[in-house]
């Protein structure tokens, strides 16, 4: 899977401190990957701070990339969620003693999410704590399993489904708010 030409002479660029070739970088990746932060942060600020963090990953590490292993997107989205973990793990400490195995499901009215906009369910997300929106957003955004959820964020299997199940509920409950 190579990358097209217009990659391989943008990557070429940053890699020898291009500043136009790096700003066309962060042009053509900033809608995308500020949406990613927004899902990870509570506001504005804290996701254009995760957005940096991770594009100044990209820079120093884009002499890595290989086209071989993945689109440049899924490079850059990879190292802009990991800047996000990184900043809740520096905001929230993960030390949560809860293990649960089976936690319970709360159903989500499906009615009621297809009737909001994507700006409105990311309002309802946002208002989770950073621990529990970061494993909601791993698991049903990300697709990523509770074993690799808790290896990237340092918490067991356990404490990754208690999470799922604890944005599960507290959705359900700020989706309720609104019908009333």
């Amino acid at each position: 899977m190579a990358g097209s030409l217009a990659d391989i002479e943008l990557i070429s660029g940053c890699i020898n401190n291009d500043r136009r070739a790096q700003e066309q970088l962060y042009k053509q990746f900033y809608g995308p990957m500020v949406s990613i932060c927004l899902r990870y942060t509570r506001n504005q600020e804290d996701a254009i701070e995760v957005l940096h963090n991770g594009f100044l990953k990209v820079y120093k590490n884009i002499h890595t990339y290989k086209a071989e292993k993945a689109s440049l997107y899924t490079w850059i989205r990879t190292i802009v969620i990991n800047s996000a973990i990184d900043f809740i793990r520096q905001r929230e400490k993960f030390y949560s003693k809860i293990e649960l195995e089976k936690a319970e499901e709360p159903a989500i009215d499906a009615d009621a999410v297809q009737r909001m906009s994507a700006g409105e369910l990311l309002q309802l997300v946002q208002q989770l704590s950073p621990a529990t929106k970061a494993v909601f957003n791993l698991y049903v955004m990300e697709g990523y399993n509770h074993r690799e959820i808790g290896n990237l964020l340092g918490i067991s299997e356990g404490t990754s489904k208690w999470h799922l199940s604890e944005a599960r509920r507290q959705l359900q409950q700020l989706l309720q708010t609104l019908q009333v």
